[in-house]
């Protein structure tokens, strides 16, 4: 193995060769390049030619990223990338000339360069470009990590995904699927009649969710905003104004930790749907995960860092609380929340003085979601963590609310949403109480949002399904990262 050398090193060199070119008469950040073709194009169309054969009719002009350059005397041959794949290019001194091919000496791999030629195909057996003539597009004035070392540190490959992009070509496939996974989702809803929707980011009350938000200030309106936490409040508003069936795909913020599977940006689907609950919301779920994984992947089968999900419906459905006996082996609705409290800390879970008896028992199937491989509905949660949602009909300590769970992790969150406006206030008021008690990521009061209910709310069942998730999910990816192009990242020190 040929000895490395340092990064300082290699950049010099390219910029001395990037003075060179300039000396040569050709501009190192060339213009705008017309192509004919892609590299899988021509490797389609021309890939059954014969060995040796020329066809010197077919004119074709390719641009892409020098990946491979290999010298042979008068003869250069080099290995192209485009968005579509790699195509061989062969450069002859003899049909290019002095000039063009002393300029081939001053490239390197990462350089883009455009050519036009014809196509052929190599006695080995490779369809390649003969090249008539060469532009150069874009010096490349930092060495690829191939050349010092390779890019194998995974916090590295994040903090440069756009070299990541570059050298694993895998990684580009797994966005090339998230957006296959959006355009199938949006595909669904809106062959099921949804609207899509945008609302605002900058928010004067953020609601929606339990979590900590971004603040920022409006210089000119002279007031603090924050970034959305969840486009939820503002969905329901357009159901109000006479909307039926809405979505918005966001990015959404929250002030929180950073794991696997956590992200302060991250993107959301959340839907609307008037004139129906959370039982049909679950087969809408069923359905658009079936119709997205069957659109993008072709099976409803799939393996997930070694273990085998099946996601067609129906699905499994246990309430909150028999996941906890099951799990656990603890009936939370007959113990009081003392005794919760005391089990949950022999469980190694902090809990907080502030906790009531529902955000202790939602701490405890904290230990069973892991449990939870195959697709699952997780029901009837206690109605004093769900403040937006309406309570069930025959048990109004609960509320009629799913959460989604495959391989231990929430994927989606549904309810019947409230639409009493009194009601709503008291919820709102119980959530400051507990901002006053010390909860940060307690819900604030939102008035206008109480108004909007007050000229009437149709019933409805709302979803938010975690994106993210879901692309590592048919993705195979481990971490929330490895879905998100440009993900958020401590500070290097």
């Amino acid at each position: 193995m040929p000895h490395e050398k340092p990064i300082e090193e290699l950049m010099k060199e390219r910029r001395q060769k990037l003075e060179e070119i300039r000396k040569l008469g050709f501009d190192p950040f060339g213009q705008r390049f017309e192509r004919t073709h892609k590299a899988k194009d021509i490797l389609s169309k021309f890939g059954k030619i014969k060995p040796g054969e020329k066809l010197e009719k077919e004119k074709v002009s390719l641009a892409g990223r020098i990946r491979s350059i290999r010298r042979h005397g008068k003869l250069v041959f080099a290995h192209i990338e485009d968005f579509s794949g790699r195509i061989q290019i062969f450069v002859e001194y003899k049909t290019v000339g002095k000039k063009l091919f002393n300029l081939m000496d001053k490239l390197n791999t990462g350089d883009f360069v455009g050519v036009n030629g014809f196509v052929f195909k190599t006695l080995k057996g490779e369809t390649s470009i003969w090249v008539k003539s060469l532009n150069t597009l874009c010096k490349s004035l930092r060495p690829l990590p191939a050349e010092w070392y390779g890019l194998k540190d995974v916090e590295t490959r994040y903090r440069r995904r756009y070299v990541d992009f570059i050298v694993n070509p895998q990684v580009k496939n797994t966005f090339i699927k998230r957006s296959e996974i959006l355009k199938a989702i949006r595909q669904f809803l809106n062959e099921k009649g949804f609207i899509e929707i945008t609302t605002p980011t900058l928010q004067p009350v953020y609601g929606g969710a339990f979590a900590r938000p971004f603040t920022t200030y409006h210089n000119e309106l002279e007031r603090k905003l924050y970034l959305r936490i969840s486009p939820e409040l503002y969905l329901k508003r357009a159901l109000v104004g006479g909307f039926e069936k809405v979505y918005e795909i966001c990015v959404n913020f929250r002030n929180e930790g950073i794991d696997t599977r956590h992200n302060p940006e991250f993107t959301m689907l959340e839907l609307y749907w008037a004139y129906v609950d959370y039982k049909d919301n679950m087969k809408l779920t069923e359905d658009m995960f079936e119709y997205v994984a069957k659109k993008v992947l072709g099976t409803m089968k799939i393996d997930y860092q070694g273990k085998k999900i099946d996601l067609k419906p129906p699905w499994k459905k246990i309430t909150m609380y028999r996941a906890i006996k099951k799990h656990l082996g603890v009936n939370v609705e007959s113990e009081n929340l003392s005794d919760l409290k005391a089990f949950a800390k022999e469980k190694g879970i902090p809990i907080p003085d502030y906790f009531n008896k529902g955000m202790v028992i939602a701490s405890l199937f904290d230990l069973v979601e892991p449990k939870l491989v195959q697709p699952t509905f997780i029901t009837d949660f206690p109605i004093d963590i769900s403040p937006l949602a309406k309570a069930k009909r025959d048990n109004p300590s609960l509320a009629e609310r799913y959460e989604l769970i495959i391989n231990g992790q929430e994927c989606a969150n549904a309810y019947t949403e409230e639409n009493d406006p009194d009601q709503q206030r008291k919820k709102f008021e119980e959530q400051m109480k507990l901002r006053k008690k010390g909860d940060e990521e307690a819900h604030m009061m939102d008035e206008d949002f109480i108004q909007a209910l007050e000229y009437g709310m149709p019933p409805a069942s709302g979803n938010g399904i975690g994106i993210d998730r879901l692309v590592m999910l048919l993705t195979n990816s481990p971490s929330i990262r490895d879905v998100i192009a440009f993900p958020t990242l401590r500070e290097k020190i």
